[in-house]
């Protein structure tokens, strides 16, 4: 008999998840590339931010699995996890968590200080002549040097699910496509996560509000 699943991811938090990947890859490959594509290295940058203020929004007020109340930063939880056995959680585990939350940090770090870089040729960040040469460089080489935390995370984050899908046998990229995952033992009565017509609403008006204040920034700020 073919297990039931469960919704577990809303559609807004799928969206950004995916959103937010491709955006990075884009800003990523902008940069290298160089010259008039570092235009688009900042659209993306642009768009990174606007995306990381809506899901601080979400975490808040979003449905069930989405909201940062279901998983707490706890590193002993997380230390537990990893000694195993424990009983699986629907949504971020607390190991997941902790990465979450690592690469949510990262990207903000990484978008805000943009804001005020400098390549010392031809671009600006748009809040660079708000503050003085010496804070921009400063800002500038925190930018370049946090990048690399960047990619050490996305890589721990792409080897973990590597990892649960190859030797755990627990998909982690068909639940975050499709939103539901099968629960786990013990919790075959869990609650499934809102997603309808009233989340995807509200997901929009915070979207939003996030392209404002991102727009503003950028527009009315300098």
């Amino acid at each position: 008999m073919r297990e039931e699943t469960i919704r577990v991811w809303d559609l807004p938090t799928r969206l950004f998840h995916w959103g937010l990947a491709a955006c990075v890859i884009g800003s990523l490959v902008t940069i290298n590339l160089g010259g008039n594509a570092v235009a688009w290295h900042f659209r993306f940058g642009y768009a990174i931010l606007t995306l990381l203020i809506f899901r601080l929004a979400w975490g808040f007020v979003g449905p069930r699995y989405a909201r940062f109340a279901s998983f707490p930063p706890n590193p002993m939880a997380a230390l537990r996890y990893l000694r195993g056995p424990v009983q699986g959680a629907l949504g971020h585990s607390p190991l997941g968590a902790l990465s979450v939350y690592a690469l949510l940090l990262s990207l903000g770090f990484q978008a805000c200080t943009g804001l005020f870089a400098n390549d010392a040729i031809m671009w600006d960040g748009p809040l660079r002549n708000t503050v003085s040469n010496a804070t921009s460089d400063w800002l500038t080489s925190l930018h370049k040097t946090n990048r690399y935390v960047l990619l050490g995370l996305i890589a721990l984050h792409l080897g973990a699910i590597a990892y649960y899908t190859l030797f755990k046998r627990k998909p982690l990229v068909r639940p975050m496509i499709t939103g539901d995952a099968l629960p786990p033992p013990g919790r075959s009565r869990a609650r499934a996560s809102g997603d309808g017509l009233r989340e995807r609403s509200l997901a929009s008006l915070l979207l939003a509000a996030s392209s404002g204040i991102v727009w503003a920034v950028i527009e009315l700020l300098p």
